[in-house]
């Protein structure tokens, strides 16, 4: 991890570089005016072939009407992530995350209910490696939701590497694990020479995703 603020005169391309690199930005508070470059000695990672899904996520899947939707509303979820007392989301990480969404490298997947926007997560696609940034939840387990979707996603698409960054308790529970750094270079070099492409895949419905999510598991 770097102590040095950057300047904040970020672009698109640099960040794109910097992903590719295995590196990314952080703030220290939503009010920091710069941000620093991270490149953890452990590193977080959902395998697509091991997610966890939960037979309280399943049967919540099944009986709470929703509906999923991608790249619709991509700035309320970013909103919405940073929504917090504690946040590392800063309005320079927004400014390029949108300038990177406009540029079809950024993408969020949402879950909506009765026309309200309840959970969902956003990251970074880059040729087979998705790296998620951060997810919020409205009401329970919308982002476990969105987590289910966004992994059976990934598969349908032909991505290989998903990328927590850090693992937490509660990546933990739903499969996440941690590798170390050289391991995750590793990755996500061969993660980079695939070309998958987030937005193909047609929207699964709940009953898609957990019969996959079986025959997966």
């Amino acid at each position: 991890m770097s102590d040095t603020p950057t300047e904040p005169d970020l672009s698109p391309d640099l960040v794109l570089h910097a992903y590719a690199s295995g590196i990314f930005p952080m703030a220290e508070h939503r009010d920091d005016a710069n941000v620093f470059w991270v490149d953890p000695r452990r590193r977080g990672i959902i395998p697509l072939d091991g997610f966890h899904l939960s037979r309280s996520l399943a049967r919540r899947m099944r009986r709470m009407p929703h509906q999923m939707r991608i790249n619709t509303a991509f700035a309320q979820v970013m909103k919405a992530c940073g929504d917090r007392s504690e946040t590392w989301i800063n309005p320079l990480i927004t400014n390029i995350f949108n300038a990177l969404h406009d540029e079809g490298h950024a993408h969020s997947l949402e879950v909506w209910a009765e026309g309200e926007l309840i959970g969902g997560i956003y990251g970074l696609a880059l040729g087979g490696v998705f790296c998620g940034e951060s997810m919020f939840s409205r009401r329970t387990d919308a982002s476990k939701m969105a987590l289910a979707y966004l992994v059976d996603r990934l598969n349908m698409a032909g991505f290989t590497l998903l990328d927590t960054q850090f693992l937490t308790p509660h990546l933990a529970s739903l499969g996440g694990i941690e590798i170390t750094r050289a391991a995750y270079h590793r990755r996500l070099r061969a993660a980079l020479e695939i070309t998958a492409d987030f937005t193909a895949p047609p929207l699964a419905s709940a009953q898609e995703v957990l019969q996959r999510s079986t025959q997966t598991s």
